[in-house]
């Protein structure tokens, strides 16, 4: 039975901090006695602690009731009590409506509930005994005051509109450069724009200083945002139960995703085991995940793993939606479809549907604004790293400080992954702000231990927005790896399901320090990055989420599948053994394999805040993987030895010289000024002809043309026969333009030439010098073979085999009877 003690608690006094933007106060509060903190219950029961408050009487729980003495922020957390481990949940409820205010339901008795609350507010705060041997746990409150958020703690700051804006950027220097602004850069965008959030008047005049071309997509994003909000409520209170694996109808909490999945594995327990990250959160919440499988508890037995991940940015929360959803459907599917369990029986998944969980608590739970202001913390993107912003914003708790949404790491470009280059912020506010180091943040340390220590042959990160599927390099200089064919095959299949688009990463923009850019590189696991939907970071739940997951309109994927059937093809691929490596051979029951593999690899050479660069930072990397054998023969499903980085790049041999240099001739005349190409269609077109085999082999052309002026401006398209632009130039602040297609196919093109402006129309500056140079492939490269050393050790862990293992991909390797081979020599030795 739960105690019930109902003492006012307040346990540990709050954080003082003040800035003209934001302001925390300390709170003087009563002492408690350590009797208070104390939670008792006697027996574990499986439940959800946030559903409702309990009855006093109500087993397997404790409650105390408080009163908040501020308007801000309440912290509840519970800890272990005398070392003793179980699983307990808190839950924090109003008194007065019984509605939840915060929770937390991980795997273990170390929980953080955190949310808004308002002084004199009548709090219940709950503890459930979930599961476990711990009878105790320790409770501890904290309640932190806050002026409104974004204001001077005097008067008021008139919100401003937050817009979005579709920004030229023909080329990948122009690109770079827009990255290099510091404004919110979405994953929206294609070879000859992009989409920029631009919060405020201030970013709206940073981008109008670049010299950039810039047009509105949507004009208020705030009010976008809240109808988003109103038809999600509409949606879930009209729907009963949607067509998604699980039936939800709303975007989940923290705390549910938490429950949920710990649920999954209770009453899935033969196929579902629910598991806790190895670090914790900046702010000490644990990170929690699924592994299913037949024999779940065996992750030892060789089966390829397939790794499905969400919300490395904390305000895609369709990305956690979609990854906890393709839990449900291989556990559903498992028991329904006979397909599906096919797959599960011969893989192993591994889900994590929230790598970020100290940024997506605070997104989810963010005081409703809707304003994208540096305090709507709904628009949170990174974690709660403090320590590298300015000495004054590196205390207070993540969401109640000066630095407001911007303080904290970007964890997709922390990886080690290109780390320091392009695509990646250098200062702290920077939302796409790289971190202090390679893997510095526990997030990436996370994700890279399931990657090093198991044999991740297939991973999916799941992110908003864009419709795309990428894959690696996320840097075009990078060069495509040998098995750029096989990897795009991968992609264009899965983007055939849902609709997107299946590029290189780099074909968006440059980025380092993905995660995939790491993984694959290092490992020679498939990885892939998926956008979801077109609308937004968190658009309305019943397009996001239930469309783009089952695929029905609106989504780009109606009627063909959409992501349920993408992750179906990666799972696919996960099972088939010309998809991976295989070891085979022969071991004693109990005995241990071991795959090990050690090396470096340098980063880019690491951009300063300055511009300039310093040498590559060398990681380290271990890979260690384990195999347990159950005697007789096995089959280990393995990724290939060598991994892509030194493998050697793309390229093809060509077939024939490339073709003669063309002279595009300037027409009579200058068209006139037309700033809406092609709505508006003023322009001049001048034709040429590109030939292929067995004539030539152009790997690529370049058409470029110049003119007199830096302050006149001409824009370059380049169209093919069917009228299709192909490729373009039309940066501005130039007096040239250079447009580029790589392998351009045979065939008829035209050159478009667009007067943009004119520094002075009564003598136009016209343009000269116009051609069409074209280049070889580049033939492909090859590196060196990498072996891994293959170990086995007996049951009392004493060393009895090794050998190094050369495996390609698709190829099965017979190491015989490994465990018997030092032995052998060891015996001819003593002879």
């Amino acid at each position: 039975m739960g105690s019930r003690h109902r003492s006012a608690l307040i346990v540990r006094s709050a954080i003082a901090v003040g800035a003209a933007g934001l302001a925390i106060f300390g709170i003087t509060v009563p002492s408690a006695t350590a009797a208070d903190n104390v939670l008792r219950a006697d027996q574990a029961v499986a439940r959800a602690c946030h559903a409702s408050v309990l009855s006093r009487r109500a087993s397997g729980a404790d409650q105390r009731e408080l009163t908040s003495t501020v308007d801000g922020l309440i912290q509840a957390r519970l800890a272990p009590r005398d070392g003793a481990e179980g699983d307990w949940d808190v839950a924090v409820f109003d008194k007065a409506t019984g509605k939840i205010v915060a929770a937390s339901s991980a795997l273990r008795s170390r929980e953080l509930a955190e949310s808004f609350v308002k002084k004199g507010q009548q709090l219940v705060v709950q503890a459930c005994r979930y599961a476990g041997p711990a009878r105790t746990v320790t409770l501890g409150v904290d309640f932190l005051a806050l002026t409104p958020q974004g204001t001077p703690t005097t008067t008021g700051t008139p919100v401003q509109r937050a817009e979005v804006v579709r920004v030229q950027t023909p080329e990948r220097k122009d690109k770079n450069r827009l990255l290099g602004l510091g404004l919110d850069v979405t994953e929206k965008g294609d070879a000859t724009g992009v989409e920029v959030v631009l919060a405020d008047d201030a970013d709206r005049k940073t981008l109008r200083d670049s010299g950039f071309q810039f047009s509105t997509v949507n004009p208020d994003l705030s009010r976008t945002a809240r109808e988003d909000a109103a038809k999600d409520r509409v949606y879930a209170a009209k729907v009963q139960a949607s067509a998604l694996p699980s039936g939800r109808t709303s975007y989940r909490h923290l705390y549910e995703y938490e429950y949920e999945l710990k649920e999954l594995a209770r009453r899935n327990s033969k196929l579902v085991k629910a598991f806790t990250l190895s670090n914790p959160t900046v702010e000490g919440r644990d990170v929690v995940g699924v592994e299913i499988a037949t024999d779940v508890d065996n992750i030892a037995d060789g089966k390829p793993v397939n790794v499905t991940m969400g919300v490395h940015h904390a305000r895609e929360w369709p990305a956690s939606e979609h990854a906890i959803e393709w839990a449900y459907e291989l556990v559903n599917g498992y028991q329904k479809d006979p397909a599906i369990k096919s797959l599960v029986g011969r893989t192993r998944n591994i889900v994590v549907p929230i790598v970020n969980a100290d940024g997506f608590s605070i997104s989810r739970e963010a005081e409703p604004k809707g304003d994208f202001s540096r305090f709507d913390y709904e628009m949170k993107r990174k974690n709660c790293r403090a320590d590298d912003s300015p000495p004054n914003l590196r205390s207070g708790v993540c969401k109640a400080n000066p630095g407001g949404r911007d303080r904290g790491t970007d964890p997709n470009r922390n990886y080690a992954g290109f780390w320091g280059g392009a695509g990646a912020g250098v200062t702290w506010s920077s939302e796409t702000f790289r971190g202090s180091a390679p893997f510095s943040e526990p997030e990436t340390r996370n994700i890279r231990e399931i990657v090093s220590k198991r044999q991740v042959t297939n991973l999916i990160t799941l992110h908003t927005y864009g419709n795309l599927v990428l894959r690696p390099p996320g840097v075009a200089d990078v060069r495509a790896p040998l098995e750029e064919p096989v990897v795009k095959a991968l992609g264009d299949k899965m983007a055939s399901r849902n609709g997107y688009d299946s590029i290189p990463s780099w074909g968006l923009y440059d980025t380092t320090g993905t995660t995939e850019d790491w993984s694959y590189w290092a490992t020679g696991g498939f990885g892939f990055t998926f956008e979801i939907n077109t609308a937004g970071f968190h658009p309305a739940y019943e397009n996001a989420v239930v469309a783009e997951y089952t695929g029905v309109a609106p989504a780009a994927g109606a009627g063909k599948g959409g992501n349920r059937a993408a992750f179906l093809d990666m799972l696919s691929n996960a099972a088939d053994p010309a998809a991976h490596s295989t070891l085979i051979g022969s071991a004693p029951r109990g005995y241990q394999l071991k795959l090990h593999k050690t090396f470096q690899t340098p980063t880019s050479p690491v951009v300063q805040p300055d511009g300039t660069t310093k040498p590559p930072i060398y990681v380290t990397d271990k890979l260690d993987s384990t195999y347990s054998s159950t005697g007789g023969r096995f089959a280990w499903s393995i990724n290939p030895s060598t991994r892509p980085y030194v493998a050697g790049r793309y390229g093809r041999e060509p077939q024939g010289p490339p073709q003669a240099t063309q002279t595009l001739a300037n027409p009579p005349g200058v068209p006139a000024e037309n700033t809406n190409f092609p709505g508006n269609p003023v322009s001049e077109r001048i034709p040429f002809t590109v030939k292929g085999l067995p004539e030539v082999d152009n790997g690529r052309f370049d058409v470029s043309v110049q003119w007199t002026s830096p302050n006149t401006d001409w824009d370059l398209y380049i169209v093919n026969s069917a009228g299709e632009v192909v490729t373009q130039s039309a940066s501005g602040g130039t007096n040239s333009e250079r447009a580029t297609l790589l392998d351009p196919p045979a065939g008829e093109y035209a050159a478009i030439m667009v007067n943009y402006d004119q520094v002075d129309p009564a003598n136009p500056d016209d343009w000269a010098n116009g051609k069409v140079e074209f280049s070889s492939p580049i033939p492909p490269t090859y590196g060196p073979k990498e072996a891994y050393t293959l170990t086995c050790t007996d049951r009392i862990g004493r060393l009895v085999g090794i050998a190094d293992v050369y495996a390609d991909r698709g190829q099965t390797v017979d190491v015989g009877e490994v465990c018997t081979n030092s032995a052998r020599a060891n015996k001819q030795r003593r002879r």
